[in-house]
């Protein structure tokens, strides 16, 4: 009988089925990481979101047979260790696929539209004390005709895709950075910085995309342009990220993710004076959490689970 741990329950709201095999099921809230290798003793499976499994944290551990993520992401597992164990890792894929795309055009549109700029005009009384029937104060943009720099494609990326090609955008695709030969339907990188009017994120967080948005990619976009980030908070220097905003190298910035979550209350990032900018939109990681999407994501899970216990493991990743 397989003991199951869930090590991270709070992290989903969805209605959780149990998997159709014999087996203990054991759930904690919410779990530190010295508490980790307490809590998975005699585990199989385990089922984690962001906690750290590191190879010392999985030497041990040696019931341990699967790690079932509640995500797409997977940086912070130590996957050679699991390779190397035979410790199967199976993610989450396309549960979001709709969701995240509909949450990079709200940034996107709030931030070409201005509608912070706008809502706090009217909150000051700019409206009320004008002669005429509008405004002019702050400048809206269209998005038709105007250029998306996609930076990962798959599920996400596609979605953002679709969405972008019915508001009448050009689509590049973007080539991996530095990559020798550009792929038919990608265009090089270095073009994708500097022809974007918006530039949007969807690829892992990976020792090769660890800060690939520095203060060089930075500057060499268009003063106009904005940046999206849904993906993961280390793909941009944070700290070029800030200099750009005021020093106004780009246009704006929409940002679901941090390098750190959930931030301490001196990030860099949550500097009140950044948070007061009209072009800045910072939420905190909610972008793939529509309950559709994470009853998909739930469902999902135990999928992966069952496939496993079945011998037939699906979206392994290790």
């Amino acid at each position: 009988m397989h003991r199951i741990v869930s090590l991270e329950s709070d992290s989903l709201i969805a209605e959780l089925r149990r998997p159709g095999f014999a087996h203990e099921w054991i759930e904690y809230s919410m779990t530190q990481p010295a508490q980790i290798v307490d809590r998975l003793q005699g585990a199989s499976i385990a089922v984690i979101n962001k906690i750290p499994m590191t190879a010392q944290t999985i030497e041990h551990l040696p019931d341990l047979k699967m790690i079932a993520v509640l995500a797409t992401g997977t940086n912070a597992i130590d996957l050679d260790a699991c390779r190397q164990r035979g410790i199967v890792v199976s993610n989450i894929r396309g549960y979001a696929k709709h969701t995240v795309p509909e949450h990079v055009f709200a940034l996107i549109l709030a931030l070409t539209h201005n509608l912070i700029a706008w809502r706090e005009t009217v909150r000051a009384g700019g409206w009320q004390r004008t002669s005429q029937f509008c405004l002019f104060d702050h400048p809206i943009r269209d998005l038709y005709g105007s250029t998306l720099g996609l930076i990962g494609c798959g599920s996400l990326g596609e979605g953002v895709i679709r969405l972008a090609e019915a508001f009448g955008m050009r689509v590049l695709r973007a080539e991996r950075k530095h990559a020798p030969v550009v792929r038919p339907g990608y265009t090089a990188f270095t073009e994708v910085i500097e022809q974007a009017d918006v530039l949007s994120l969807h690829c892992p967080l990976t020792a090769e995309t660890l800060g690939l948005i520095g203060s060089a990619e930075l500057q060499a976009m268009k003063p106009s342009a904005l940046l999206i980030n849904t993906a993961r908070g280390g793909i941009v220097d944070e700290a070029a990220l800030i200099q750009a905003l005021k020093k106004g190298w780009i246009g704006g910035a929409g940002f679901d993710v941090l390098s750190t979550e959930p931030p301490a209350d001196d990030h860099p990032m949550l500097d009140p004076a950044l948070l007061a900018l009209p072009n800045f939109l910072l939420t905190p990681h909610v972008a793939w959490s529509s309950r559709p999407a994470m009853q998909t994501l739930a469902d999902q899970l135990i999928d992966n689970i069952e496939a496993f216990v079945a011998g037939r493991p699906q979206n392994r990743v290790a």
